[in-house]
C-alpha cells in the first residue's frame, strides 16, 4: 500500500527588504537627492548667497564648462592613474610587509614599532620632504598615494595574520604544507576578508593622499582645480572637484566590492 506524502506547509523564507538590490540602490539614492533638493530649495528662497553656495544649476554649468575645454576629463584622468598605480603599488608593499610582521615574531620585533611611528605621520607632513627629494614630478604624487595605500593593508594583515586559527594552521602543517604552500593554502584564505577590507580602506586612503599631493605640487589633477579654484573664488569649479572625488571614490570601491565577492567565494 503505497502512502500519499502531504505537501510542505513550511512557510517560505523571504529575503529581507534591504537585501533585494532594487532597494538597495533607491536607498542608496535618497541622502543624495534629498541633499539636492535641500540645496535647490536654499538657493531659490535666498537662505545663503550664491557666493557662500552656487546652485545646482550653476555648479552643472561650470562643470560642462571645464569638460568643453577638455580640463574636466585630462583632470580626472591624471587623479585617477595617480591613484591606481600608487594604489596597487602601496598596496602590494603591505600586503608583503604586513605577511612578514603577522607571519613572524622577529619581524614583529624589528618592524613593526618602527612602521607604528610612521604611520602616525601625517600626510601633509610628507608633501615638502617629497618636493625636495622628487620634485614636482609624477614620482612625488605617486609615492606619497602609495604611503596612503600602504599602512591599511598592512595592518589589517598582520593583525588578522596573528589571529589565525591556530588549529588551522597545525592541520596544514599536519598536511605536510611549510612557508609559501602553508601561506597560500591555509593562512591566506583565513585573512580574505580581512585583506580585502584592509583594500577598501587603502582605497580611500589613496584618494586622500592624492588630494594632499595635488594641493600642494601639480599642474594638473582634481586637487589642483581644488587649489586654483579656491585662489580664484570660483565656488562653483570647488564644488565640481568635491562630487567628482566622492563618485570616483564610490565607484573605485564599488569595483572592489565586486572583487571581494569573487575573492572571498574562491578562497575564503
Amino acid at each position: 500500500m503505497t502512502e500519499t506524502l502531504a505537501p510542505s506547509t513550511a512557510p517560505a523564507v523571504r529575503r529581507p527588504l534591504t537585501s533585494r538590490r532594487g532597494v538597495r540602490i533607491l536607498g542608496g539614492l535618497l541622502l543624495p537627492v534629498l541633499i539636492l533638493i535641500a540645496w535647490q530649495l536654499s538657493s531659490v528662497l535666498g537662505l545663503v548667497t550664491v557666493s557662500q553656495l552656487p546652485s545646482p544649476a550653476m555648479v552643472w554649468i561650470a562643470a560642462v564648462d571645464l569638460f568643453d575645454r577638455g580640463e574636466l576629463t585630462l583632470y580626472v584622468a591624471i587623479s585617477t592613474q595617480r591613484v591606481l598605480i600608487g594604489f596597487v603599488t602601496g598596496a602590494a608593499l603591505g600586503l608583503v610587509a604586513g605577511a612578514l610582521v603577522g607571519l613572524s615574531r622577529a619581524a614583529d620585533v624589528l618592524f613593526a614599532p618602527t612602521l607604528g611611528a610612521i604611520r602616525a605621520v601625517p600626510s601633509l607632513a610628507w608633501v615638502p620632504l617629497l618636493i625636495i627629494w622628487l620634485k614636482y614630478g609624477e614620482e612625488s604624487k605617486i609615492v606619497l598615494v602609495a604611503i596612503g595605500a600602504f599602512f591599511p593593508v598592512y595592518t589589517t594583515v598582520a593583525l588578522a595574520l596573528r589571529h589565525v586559527d591556530r588549529h588551522l594552521v597545525e592541520a596544514g602543517r599536519a598536511f605536510g604544507l611549510r612557508g609559501v604552500k602553508l601561506f597560500t593554502a591555509v593562512q591566506l584564505p583565513a585573512v580574505v576578508p580581512s585583506v580585502i577590507s584592509g583594500l577598501r580602506l587603502a582605497l580611500a586612503q589613496a584618494w586622500l593622499f592624492l588630494v594632499a599631493a595635488e594641493l600642494l605640487g601639480a599642474s594638473m589633477g582634481l586637487g589642483y582645480l581644488l587649489s586654483i579654484s579656491g585662489t580664484n573664488g570660483r565656488i562653483d569649479r570647488i564644488l565640481v572637484a568635491i562630487i567628482l572625488l566622492a563618485l570616483l571614490g564610490k565607484l573605485t570601491d564599488a569595483i572592489l566590492g565586486v572583487f571581494e565577492k569573487w575573492a572571498i567565494t574562491k578562497w575564503a
